[in-house]
């Protein structure tokens, strides 16, 4: 099958499920890691002929994206902050506006020539890898409940040529971060500069908003909260926060949309100030940042 062929013949298996620009971007993904070739290629090489080994490798990935699972977890990576990430299906995949949080973390401490931060449910590493990648002389703790992403991250932060120190522990169990850190490091009392989340915040009542492809693949474990306590890992975080933070520390996180105002009040009755809501690029109240 020649190029031009397959990609006839890869958007209408795709036309009922996905948006043509999205079906686009799918296409250019996958000539670009299965055949090494460049969007403009599509033009140029229109009639490239495509192995046989190479197209039932492209037809398998097409029935895979019939079955709604996410292209990153197919072709194994993702982008994040201008960087490669590889991805599973123990890790979640990096949103654009978790790539804006990492932003108003570093257009504020950038300045700052040495500084430590606590990722807490780092996943794939992503908001810690792009913090230690564009921040000088940081110290990143990657903390998360779960051991294979962990892994990921690992692979991540050797991959993007950035010291990474990853914590294993549940963070709702956890008491003291003092003790943890020094379990792996030679610091047996860290006094953080900076603790940024993006920890589980959807309510069971909200998984009817959840499209097909993350409900069904990514991990729950990372995704939700119970509807009677949904602001449980903000409130664990906040107390951790007190403990560990230096004067003028503060805490950035990622938020559920509907759930701004509580997150404030929250905030406020702990003890914080300047507690501050942004809005996402979509018009969503999605972050708040905190100063102890």
């Amino acid at each position: 099958m020649l190029l031009h062929e397959f990609k006839t013949y890869f958007s209408s298996q795709l036309l009922t499920l996905f948006p043509q620009t999205e079906i686009d971007s799918f296409f250019f993904l996958l000539i670009e890691n299965r055949l090494n070739l460049q969007r403009i290629d599509t033009v140029l090489q229109a009639d490239f002929l495509i192995t046989t080994e190479a197209l039932q490798d492209l037809k398998l990935i097409t029935k895979r994206l019939q079955n709604q699972e996410p292209i990153q977890y197919i072709l194994g990576k993702t982008s994040f902050y201008g960087m490669p990430f590889s991805v599973n299906t123990n890790t979640l995949i990096p949103r654009p506006e978790t790539e804006e949080l990492v932003e108003w973390i570093l257009q504020e401490r950038k300045k700052m020539s040495s500084i430590e931060i606590l990722d807490i449910g780092t996943g794939s590493g992503c908001i810690a890898i792009s913090l230690a990648k564009n921040l000088n002389n940081a110290t990143i703790y990657a903390l998360d409940i779960s051991k294979e992403a962990l892994a990921v991250a690992t692979q991540n932060a050797v991959h993007n040529n950035v010291n990474l120190t990853c914590l294993q522990a549940d963070i709702l169990t956890t008491k003291n971060l003092n003790h943890l850190i020094a379990q792996n490091t030679t610091n047996n009392n860290v006094r953080l500069d900076i603790i940024v989340s993006n920890p589980p915040y959807v309510r069971e009542l909200e998984k009817e908003e959840i499209h097909k492809n993350v409900l069904e693949n990514e991990p729950h474990q990372a995704l939700f909260v119970t509807d009677n306590n949904p602001l449980l890992f903000y409130k664990k975080i906040a107390d951790l926060a007190k403990q560990h933070l230096k004067k003028e520390g503060a805490l950035y996180v990622e938020i559920n949309q509907y759930l701004g105002e509580e997150m404030i009040k929250m905030l406020k009755e702990k003890g914080f100030k300047n507690v501050l809501l942004k809005k996402d690029l979509f018009g969503n109240d999605r972050m708040i940042k905190a100063v102890l």
